[in-house]
């Protein structure tokens, strides 16, 4: 059996704080986190939670991954930017297009995030969270839909996609140029191996797929560090 996606964790430096808002913008509820961090449970088919950890480090340019959300109308559209603005979201500009339609925003930590225009074909059944819009190359997508085993929904033009088969947000890998990675990510997976599974024997599969262990100081921790063939961080929990 495959592992499945257990949460997309942010690093914050404040955790209460960034969760708050993002539990209160997405309705979802709280729950207890066993290594000093705090969850958030979807309400919906999104089918990963969203984890806050505490960290002292400051966010120093943009991330590689971010939310692109939905919307039904530009009314709605709005609303949403709105409701944003109101739990203390700010508008930041990185070089979009008045043209291109969609509202770039930052969470309090400064965490980008995108609300989408109406009528977007890529995303019309993908819930409120279409997208988990990812800078990364053609390869590191078909390592994800490997790991994971979902299929790839996009792969044109060294574009990628894939989806859980259950439904929820697509993850998307936008393809070359690359950033240039500076240091260790803000937003990453945490994956776990099915309750039965191993999870040495999930991390030798996913060094045999192209990932590889890395040290970031974690020190003994019950989790294994690894990076994805472009260098991004993700972990592998022990089975519960």
């Amino acid at each position: 059996m495959t592992p499945h996606l257990q949460a997309l964790t942010f690093d914050a430096n404040d955790a209460p704080r960034l969760a708050r808002f993002w539990g209160d913008f997405l309705g979802w509820e709280t729950a207890d986190d066993h290594h000093d961090g705090i969850q958030l449970l979807p309400d919906d088919d999104t089918g990963f939670r969203m984890r806050f950890l505490p960290t002292q480090e400051r966010k120093t340019g943009p991330n590689q991954m971010h939310f692109d959300l939905t919307s039904t109308s530009l009314d709605d559209q709005r609303q949403v930017v709105a409701r944003a603005l109101a739990l203390g979201a700010r508008h930041i500009d990185i070089g979009q297009r008045p043209e291109e339609g969609h509202v770039v925003l930052a969470d309090p930590e400064g965490n980008e995030f995108c609300v989408i225009p109406p009528g977007n074909k890529f995303l019309e059944d993908c819930g409120f969270i279409g997208a988990l819009s990812c800078d990364g190359s053609q390869d590191v997508g078909y390592f994800w839909s490997r790991a994971l085993d979902w299929p790839l929904v996009w792969d044109q033009d060294e574009e990628t996609a894939i989806r859980s088969p259950h439904g929820g947000p697509k993850v998307t890998w936008g393809g070359p140029p690359l950033m240039t990675k500076t240091g260790k990510n803000r937003l990453h997976f945490d994956i776990a191996p099915p309750a039965d599974g191993d999870q040495q024997a999930e991390v030798d599969r996913l060094v045999s797929l192209g990932a590889k262990r890395v040290d970031i100081g974690q020190g003994d921790v019950a989790w294994v560090v690894m990076a994805d063939p472009d260098g991004h961080e993700f972990c592998v929990l022990p089975p519960r």
